[in-house]
């Protein structure tokens, strides 16, 4: 196939071409969308311009089409702008930028600061609650209660291997997900409320870390925020025939946390036997391992 000129692009195209595929685009046989939208994707992204506001057309099929082919060219921008954001050097990314840009890959409509006022509101929520001075256990014991007993945060027991478990937005809105998505629920509300949480990669587990001057505990979030020791995370590399490694139980960096989740997914799409995903995730993995 030829690669489109200029005057195929989306904003080349004159109207009566525009108009045509716009007819094409009503027709119910699924072999002509097939070849309209080949024909409208190989335009280029500035076909949006003129494909967007018939997202609203009467034609619930036309509008249907349309729909689709934008949510395609939304995904692929999604996808380069994760990918860019992947590419920054350094360990210290935004984790939270991250979480929801790696989120708008598989769902580009989503409002990630409607998300983020959610997540600020639970803070919000909490901070009414702490006691300044309290002890840590005391401090973690309302937070677990209000994540999970209040807004019913909990882990994925039933469906483990959903995609929907490890993209923040459907974690937030389904209130279920991973050990390592409720992790990042929890670091993310316990950041707002300065609280010394952190991550802690566990080989086939995550959990969080609560750590100051005067305690040390370990939060379980994908079982309902259970309380463990670090005798505790010991052992459970012993049963695994893990060695006690001192980086096993040290915090990861926003960019190793980000790289975990997508390695997760990539799992997950894997085991779903969808590997035009998986490639997707593998990308993603590759630009943050460098």
């Amino acid at each position: 196939m030829k690669p489109a000129s200029a005057t195929d692009s989306g904003r080349a195209l004159p109207e009566k071409r525009r108009v045509a595929l716009l007819k094409l685009l009503g027709d119910e046989d699924p072999a002509v969308y097939r070849t309209i939208r080949e024909k409208i994707l190989a335009g280029g992204s500035q076909a949006t311009e003129w494909l967007r506001p018939h997202a609203l057309s009467r034609d619930p099929v036309v509008r249907r089409h349309v729909r689709a082919i934008l949510l395609h060219f939304d995904g692929q921008a999604a996808d380069d702008q994760f990918l860019a954001f992947c590419l920054k050097q350094g360990q210290e990314l935004n984790l939270e930028q991250g979480a929801f840009l790696l989120a708008r890959t598989r769902y580009p409509g989503i409002n990630t600061e409607a998300y983020g006022a959610l997540l600020d509101s639970f803070a919000g929520e909490l901070g009414h609650r702490l006691e300044r001075r309290a002890k840590a256990s005391k401090t973690l014991s309302e937070v677990n209660r209000y994540l999970f007993d209040e807004l019913g945060f909990a882990g994925n027991q039933r469906d483990y291997y959903n995609p929907d478990n490890s993209y923040l937005n459907r974690v937030i809105d389904r209130r279920t997900g991973s050990p390592i998505s409720l992790c990042l629920v929890y670091l993310l509300v316990a950041r707002r409320l300065s609280l010394p949480v952190a991550g802690i990669g566990l080989p086939g587990h995550f959990i969080c870390r609560y750590q100051s001057s005067s305690a040390e505990m370990y939060v379980d979030a994908f079982n309902r925020g259970q309380f463990l020791t670090k005798a505790d995370c010991i052992q459970y590399l012993a049963r695994g025939n893990f060695s006690p490694r001192e980086d096993y139980l040290s915090p990861l960096s926003a960019r190793r946390l980000l790289l975990r989740l997508c390695a997760n997914l990539h799992q997950v799409y894997q085991e779903l036997e969808k590997q035009d995903e998986a490639l997707r995730l593998q990308r993603y993995m590759v630009a943050l391992a460098r």
